[in-house]
């Protein structure tokens, strides 16, 4: 019930611009004091965190990106590809839109900047155009009333959406039908590993006694949670928690709710249609293990932004066609890589 069960909903491969680039040290320090931050550092005295900082903006030099990018993109496409054939194949269902990402831009430098990166990227293959404001409102009219504020986007039509905590209890209901036993509830004690790798697991179910459990093979899929287990066993993971906010309502105007898929450039924002409901998901707070909900950052995902003289955002989509779900509020601790690159070992 962690990083799969409220997140954002979008499989973006298109865009794989990792955290870690030339930009980010500058944004940090002007967004270090703000509460609302897209991405807000909360240093702490946590070597791990010192540590892990360090090798992120090591990763911000500019001859790191490219090879980051690349990395990124060639495995978010085999990923998005694999997906593809498991829909075909059983039909699985996960409120699953295959209308592509429009990412808007409300900063003239920022849509040029991203004009300017689209080249490099469509070197993988990736499909993606340049829109104007008009065009964007053709691609999701729901933004009609927004025009005005919207300078530019990048819409990548081979994008899509979907509910990934669907997905994932869908996935393991198919697998226990095909005789994959799952075992929930157990505490992993301790792993197990010699210098030809991997033995065993100790696992516990309350007060039961520990049972040692052994494969032919083992996956590490505990999120931000992995590197305090494999450190044990001499594999330090260049991972730390990266806390994500979002919030479910429910669409009460359909006409009103974007059916395409919806990522906010300067605020950080993404808007996913999963069924009747709308998730809104963004902000990353780099604070450690705590889920405690900062309602400053809740808030900032659905009050229209300050930045709007007129009083209206395209953040306001969120309470012009749906409400917010009693308790529907949601943080999470999400994987972040130094790199922004997945671990595969």
């Amino acid at each position: 019930m962690e990083t799969s069960f409220a997140n954002g909903g979008q499989i973006s491969v298109s865009h794989s611009e990792p955290w870690a680039n030339p930009d980010a040290p500058i944004k940090l320090l002007k967004w270090l004091w703000r509460e609302d931050s897209p991405l807000l550092f909360r240093l702490r005295m946590d070597p791990h965190q010192w540590s892990w900082g360090l090798k992120f903006f090591y990763e911000c030099m500019p001859w790191r990106t490219p090879e980051n990018s690349r990395r990124m993109v060639t495995l978010s496409a085999y990923s998005r590809e694999k997906l593809a054939e498991l829909r075909r194949t059983t039909s699985i269902d996960y409120d699953a839109l295959e209308r592509g990402i429009l990412h808007y831009f409300t900063d003239v430098s920022a849509f040029e900047g991203a004009k300017v990166a689209a080249p490099e990227l469509r070197k993988f293959g990736l499909q993606m155009a340049a829109k104007t404001a008009d065009e964007c409102v053709k691609v999701e009219p729901a933004l009609a009333q927004f025009r005005d504020r919207i300078v530019g986007a990048m819409y990548t039509p081979d994008d899509e959406s979907g509910d990934a905590h669907k997905f994932t209890v869908e996935l393991a209901r198919m697998a226990a039908q095909k005789g994959v036993q799952f075992l929930y509830g157990r505490e992993i004690v301790a792993l197990h590993a010699n210098s030809s790798g991997m033995t065993g697991v100790t696992v516990k179910q309350g007060t039961a006694k520990e049972t040692q459990l052994t494969a032919d093979a083992y996956v590490m899929a505990l999120g931000s949670y992995s590197p305090l287990l494999t450190r044990r066993i001499g594999v330090d993971l260049d991972i730390y928690p990266a806390k994500g906010y979002s919030a479910t309502a429910t669409v009460i105007d359909a006409s009103k709710a974007p059916r395409v898929s919806i990522t906010d450039d300067a605020a950080k924002i993404v808007f996913s249609r999963l069924g009747n409901r709308l998730r809104i998901a963004g902000t990353a707070e780099l604070s450690g293990y705590s889920t405690e909900l900062n309602r400053v950052r809740c808030e900032a995902l659905i009050r229209p932004h300050s930045r709007a003289e007129s009083g209206r955002s395209c953040a306001n989509l969120a309470s012009i066609a749906a409400r917010p779900r009693t308790n529907r509020w949601r943080s999470w601790a999400r994987p972040g890589g130094c790199t922004g690159r997945r671990s595969l070992r």
